[in-house]
């Protein structure tokens, strides 16, 4: 379930007028609470999958109808852009060793078939090919961070 569905289910369950919902599944548990005010408080712990570090999810709390049209016009606003994701589960480097220039920066114009990034899987460097043209808009994971198979990694402009 990734960051949109959850933000989904928030909305919807904020509109049913249900004060709690819990939805459990092998790889995570969700508990999300209404309260007086439209206030909603969500809690997502995902558990741990053998042979891979523990990952904690934060979702931001919505607390009025006014801050959950936000997200939604930015969601908007990003949906003219590509969205680089994952092809494995890793560790996400912006460079090939830490005496080397980044692969890709924020403004820069990349082609098909450049290297965005490597991920480190079972000791193995894998570099990630963009699979589109166009102008990097923003890096969406902190350099040496563990990442997930589908996450997105950046946002292309491909105008």
């Amino acid at each position: 379930m990734d960051l949109k569905e959850i933000q989904n289910l928030i909305k919807f369950v904020a509109k049913s007028g249900t004060s709690e919902v819990k939805l459990e599944t092998d790889d995570f548990k969700i508990t999300i609470k209404t309260g007086s005010g439209d206030s909603v408080t969500t809690v997502v712990q995902q558990t741990a999958v053998p042979m891979q570090q523990p990952a904690i999810v934060a979702v931001p709390q919505e607390t009025a109808p006014v801050q959950a049209a936000a997200p939604a016009a930015a969601a908007s606003e990003d949906s003219k852009y590509i969205t680089v994701k994952s092809p494995i589960i890793g560790t996400f480097y912006r460079r090939p060793s830490p005496d080397k220039p980044l692969f890709a920066e924020v403004g820069q114009t990349i082609s098909e078939g450049d290297v965005l990034c490597v991920i480190e899987a079972m000791k193995l460097f894998n570099e990630i090919e963009s699979e589109i043209s166009g102008k990097v808009v923003k890096i969406l994971v902190d350099d040496a961070s563990p990442v997930e198979f589908d996450q997105p990694l950046f946002l292309v402009d491909p105008s």
